[in-house]
């Protein structure tokens, strides 16, 4: 029975590894070749790499590529996207490509506002707590003020602090509730540091309020952090063009095909269950920019899927109209994300990710990010709406397919041209690959 271990992280890499496929794998040496087969041969990079986070013992790759074409707000882009799934690059590339040839893509920042919160209990008189927010919030913006210098240098900064009143969720629980506006800078570490600091002056200031009673100026800061959820911060994408433009399928008029879309969106807008997978496949977009620039995914998805609930249901993000027999195709979502700091200024790789998209601001990441969620909406629900997902998808998984079955690259050229006019399942490709062997 394996132990448990003190000073795992104290021990060296090799160390570590000598540990953990000693007690967790089958083969000790056959695991460390696998390990030590994915690390940069690159001895600086590779360093880089072990220091990004803790314990580290190789680096799982994920596969990028670019989707050429995007044509937004009349700059053609070439759009890096780092994802494992099949068929998402391709959807999207093919996205490009068709509304390339109709005006391409249209962008606009609703807000860049980012939020930040100290949770505190107060147990004192409520009105006496509304007088002295009112003397607490000048000091609250004197006392981070050598925080906030370098960012207000930028343009950002705090813009605004507000006491709410949480008691009827939580007895005796508040929130100071702060804005800020982080310019390029995604922002994380700068608010979190703010709001530390408010968290100590309002914990100082109350304990010396000569209003308050001795159970009021005992103020019980519970945490101070930064939010992933930023419905102020959000961007809008567009495409548009004559309906008889939306020609997909000798099966189905433009028209038609329109109304489908529109249908399809309209059900993931009221049944969950759709809506979920529905914004799944635009987070397929989203995520492989987000992580090709550097970006925290996990906070972009978590944000993205609360915005999807904001009124109380989870919806689509996604919709789509006929107006004046003009179609129109959109996407409002929230982003924060930065161009500066993090591994935006580390990775050698996301640096030159964020080079081909020609340096953009985190404004105009924004809206590149969400032209991306959009393309792979339009491409999926074009596919449902028509062929159906699984052709498209299974040829693309067709080599996955092939590779996990041992497949050399003669069986690949003849299973490849093949499956071009047959149907792709696991099992077929399996039948055919036995009937080359023979």
């Amino acid at each position: 029975m394996t132990k448990p271990i003190s000073g795992f992280s104290k021990l060296t890499k090799e160390e570590k590894i000598d540990w953990i496929t000693t007690n967790y794998t089958h083969n000790k040496e056959q695991s460390k070749k696998i390990l030590q087969t994915y690390w940069n041969q690159n001895g600086r990079i590779q360093q880089l790499h072990d220091e990004f986070i803790e314990n580290t013992i190789t680096n799982l790759y994920v596969p990028q590529g670019i989707a050429p074409n995007f044509l937004i707000n009349d700059r053609l882009y070439a759009i890096p996207m780092a994802i494992e799934e099949s068929s998402v690059i391709a959807a999207a590339s093919k996205a490009a490509k068709f509304w390339l040839k109709r005006g391409g893509f249209k962008t606009e920042i609703l807000g860049t506002e980012k939020v930040g919160q100290v949770h505190f209990l107060f147990k004192g008189d409520p009105a006496k707590l509304n007088s002295f927010f009112t003397y607490l919030k000048p000091i609250l913006l004197a006392e981070s003020a050598s925080l906030t210098t370098s960012m207000q240098k930028r343009g950002g900064g705090i813009t605004d602090i507000a006491l709410r009143d949480k008691t009827h969720d939580i007895a005796h629980y508040y929130q100071l509730h702060a804005t800020f506006q982080t310019k390029d800078a995604m922002g994380a570490n700068f608010i979190n540091s703010c709001l530390e600091q408010f968290a100590a002056t309002l914990k100082k200031e109350a304990a010396n309020y000569t209003a308050f009673s001795a159970q009021g100026k005992n103020v019980e800061i519970v945490m101070s952090i930064l939010s992933n959820y930023v419905p102020n911060c959000t961007v809008r994408a567009m495409v548009s063009c004559p309906v008889e433009q939306i020609q997909l399928t000798d099966q189905l008029t433009p028209q038609q095909t329109a109304e489908k879309i529109i249908q399809a969106i309209e059900i993931a807008k009221v049944e969950p269950y759709r809506a979920v997978t529905h914004n799944k496949g635009i987070m397929n977009g989203i995520d492989a920019v987000v992580l090709a620039t550097g970006n925290d995914f996990r906070a972009v998805e978590a944000g993205v899927h609360a915005y999807a609930c904001k009124d109380g249901q989870y919806r689509s993000l996604t919709h789509a109209t006929i107006d004046d027999g003009i179609f129109k195709f959109w996407i409002e979502v929230p982003l924060a994300l930065g161009t500066v700091g993090g591994l935006t200024n580390l990775h050698p790789l996301v640096k030159l990710n964020l080079e081909i998209l020609q340096h953009p601001s985190s404004e105009e990441l924004m809206q590149i990010i969400a032209v991306a969620g959009l393309a792979q909406n339009f491409a999926a629900v074009s596919s449902l709406v028509t062929t159906g997902i699984q052709k498209g998808h299974m040829k693309m998984h067709l080599l996955n397919i092939l590779n996990q079955l041992g497949a050399d690259e003669n069986e690949k050229t003849i299973l490849v041209q093949y499956f071009k006019t047959n149907p792709v399942t696991h099992h077929g490709v399996e039948l055919q690959l036995k009937e080359i062997r023979k």
